[in-house]
């Protein structure tokens, strides 16, 4: 018998050896062809970083082709005081979308200081073609304009922005050699990596295959005893490991217990839910490390505003987090979500991609109520999830609260006029 049930083991772990190198295969497989993708993507971005030479290009033909093409027809009286004015204006126009376009781009360091230089040269050009636009409005004979000036003025600035050109071409150019070849490299490395992790998994495989059937009663007594670790951890880990706070599993113990007592002592019981405001756009800007250093920062904020030993703060998932209070009013309820908002946003970390404040804020959807047994026990939860909702309706950066909790009546409270 026990001869039979090792051959079953035996078999069953023959299969999985087989189900880790087929994992392996296909892992290096699609490791390939993601490299492959990302080396497409990286040509991809190769010419999407050309993108600032079309805007260049634009800045130059307009100074060497539309503005010195009005000028030569006003001075030849070829067109219009109106139709030169209109020329020069959407001209000008243009230029000054596509260069604060262009410098809205990513810049070196060591590309500063030109860009600088080539904005006042840019300025100086337009200064000087706005002077002739303001001729032109007053009704001036422009004939005695210098073409020999004008056409110093559009070579200069041509070269300028020409040099800008050149030097956004060879870097485009040396950041995709760059990458061809860490491409290659990694390449390199991957196959290599696995060969070794296969032939190191079919090493272990096979000894622990052929020692199985010695360590299997050695490994049901170890199974069982970590089956009991794994009980105990499991019944103890109510701690949210990145912000220290309660987690979810441990609201829905905490919650079930205070609401149950809230009932008993028909006493008032409050549930905030807070959910940071546009929390995805900030970890796209700022990354999810810095995402995570900002969680932490709200879960201080938090702890610091609610002190008592029976306000519960939990992180219930992502960038929610949730409060439970108990024998607090619903004004002091609105006060301590009042003071959440408030000592966020005077932390100031900085939240540019923001659509309500220049720093990270704080929505919060609070109910507050005296406990009955007819009060349901998960009304508390859907409807602060609602005053949630209408707080990120309202404009964000603010709490509603509501002490209803049968009917959708609100008392909307916006944080800048509280």
């Amino acid at each position: 018998m026990q001869f039979i049930e090792a051959l079953k083991l035996k078999s069953k772990l023959f299969f999985l050896f087989l189900l880790i190198t087929m994992g392996l295969v296909t892992v290096g497989v699609m490791g390939t062809m993601n490299i492959n993708a990302m080396k497409k993507n990286m040509d991809a971005l190769y010419f999407g970083s050309l993108v600032p030479v079309t805007e260049l290009n634009d800045v130059m033909h307009t100074y060497t082709s539309s503005l010195s093409r009005t000028v030569y027809k006003s001075s030849r009286h070829e067109i219009s005081p109106s139709s030169i004015a209109s020329e020069i204006e959407n001209a000008l126009f243009n230029v000054n979308v596509k260069w604060k376009s262009y410098v809205s781009h990513y810049k070196r360091e060591d590309e500063l200081q030109y860009v600088d230089y080539a904005s006042l040269e840019i300025e100086s050009a337009n200064s000087y073609f706005r002077l002739i636009l303001k001729a032109a409005l007053d009704g001036k004979d422009l004939s005695s304009i210098s073409i020999n000036q004008l056409e110093k003025r559009v070579e200069h600035v041509a070269s300028v922005v020409q040099k800008l050109i050149t030097y956004e071409v060879s870097v485009a150019q040396y950041e995709r050699k760059n990458f061809l070849n860490k491409y290659d490299s990694t390449v390199n490395q991957l196959g290599v990596a696995l060969f070794i992790i296969i032939i190191a998994i079919l090493m272990i495989s096979w000894h622990v295959f052929t020692s199985i059937q010695q360590d299997h009663t050695r490994l049901e007594v170890a199974a069982k005893k970590l089956k009991r670790i794994n009980k105990k951890l499991e019944n103890v880990s109510y701690t949210d490991s990145l912000t220290s706070l309660h987690n979810r599993r441990y609201f829905n113990l905490v919650y079930e217990k205070e609401l149950k007592q809230a009932k008993r002592d028909k006493s008032y019981i409050t549930f905030m839910m807070l959910d940071i405001d546009y929390f995805k756009q900030y970890n796209d800007t700022y990354g999810h490390l810095q995402g995570d250093v900002a969680l932490k920062a709200v879960a201080k904020v938090l702890k610091e505003t609610l002190k008592r030993p029976n306000d519960y703060i939990f992180r219930l998932g992502g960038e929610e987090f949730g409060v439970l209070l108990t024998k607090t009013d619903e004004s002091n309820s609105a006060n301590l979500a009042r003071d959440i908002c408030n000592s966020l946003r005077a932390r100031e970390i900085e939240h540019k991609n923001s659509q309500v404040n220049d720093f990270l804020t704080i929505s919060i959807g609070v109910v507050c109520c005296v406990a009955d047994e007819a009060l349901a026990d998960e009304i508390l939860i859907s409807r602060a999830d609602e005053m949630l909702y209408e707080a990120k309706k309202s404009g964000r950066d603010m709490y509603v609260i509501t002490s209803n909790v049968s009917q959708a009546q609100t008392q909307i409270v916006d944080e800048i006029s509280a």
